[in-house]
């Protein structure tokens, strides 16, 4: 799937400019469960609320993680939405259940489109009906993989990396067979629903990319790291860049 940058439409996240990044530590083993619980149940009593579940995904180096974007209209929407779900009746017949999997879900980054169109634009993208059956975890020969970055900044950096990121690190990524798809800063206004934590204090640019395999990907990162305009762009960093290599469950929007 892939997803331009620079084309924002009605359905694309850009008119919906709240994103969260979630991601879970789970109990060993798990993650299946979960999924089964997410894709098959939560999905639709979120969306009931006015959020929109963008993908869920497996973690290909971490087995007991499991990875989730969700959009909303706004802060207030995102207060809102989360108020209906949280108090309504799905959340309250699954909870226990989705919650036994766990051992923490407080790893939220709340971010908003890097630059006007940089938000993910989901136009054409159909989620499988049900029943479905979540992905079983990939290999590094299997095809359609999700790679977000987490770039850490400086304070106040956030405008300046997005601008070169754009005009510089777009077209080496691409020439380079990846598939730029969305793009991330962190969205700093007060945590609308307390209730569920976010991570304060970050200063993250995110990137959002989709790759045909993991072995293309891993050839691209090989070439990437010599590339002298990725070098420059990553001088400046507060720390080390994250990578999350996403494999997305049969029912994500994202990466299908």
């Amino acid at each position: 799937m892939n997803l331009p940058l620079n084309a924002p439409s009605k359905s694309s996240l850009d008119a919906s400019p709240v994103v969260e990044l979630r991601q879970y530590t789970l109990k060993p083993g798990r993650r299946e469960t979960l999924i089964g619980i997410f894709d098959s149940h939560l999905i639709k009593g979120q969306e009931a609320a006015d959020m929109t579940i963008i993908g869920q995904f497996c973690n290909l180096d971490r087995p007991d993680m499991f990875v989730w974007l969700r959009g909303f209209d706004g802060m207030v929407a995102r207060k809102n939405a989360l108020t209906a779900f949280y108090e309504g009746p799905v959340w309250a017949a699954w909870r226990d259940a989705a919650n036994a999997t766990m051992i923490s879900s407080d790893d939220v980054l709340l971010l908003k489109p890097a630059w006007p169109g940089a938000g993910l634009d989901l136009s054409g993208s159909q989620r499988a009906a049900l029943p479905g059956r979540e992905r079983p975890s990939r290999d590094n020969h299997l095809s359609d993989i999700v790679v977000i970055k987490i770039h850490h900044l400086r304070p106040g950096a956030e405008a300046d990396f997005a601008s070169r990121f754009e005009t510089d690190a777009i077209p080496t990524l691409a020439a380079l067979g990846a598939r730029p798809l969305a793009a991330f800063v962190t969205e700093h206004a007060e945590n609308s629903f307390p209730r569920l934590p976010v991570r304060s204090g970050e200063n993250v640019f995110i990137s959002v990319t989709g790759f045909d395999s993991t072995d293309v990907h891993a050839r691209h990162e090989a070439v990437l790291a010599s590339s002298p305009e990725w070098q420059a762009l990553q001088s400046g960093l507060a720390r080390p860049t994250e990578t999350l290599r996403l494999s997305p469950t049969s029912r994500s929007l994202l990466g299908r």
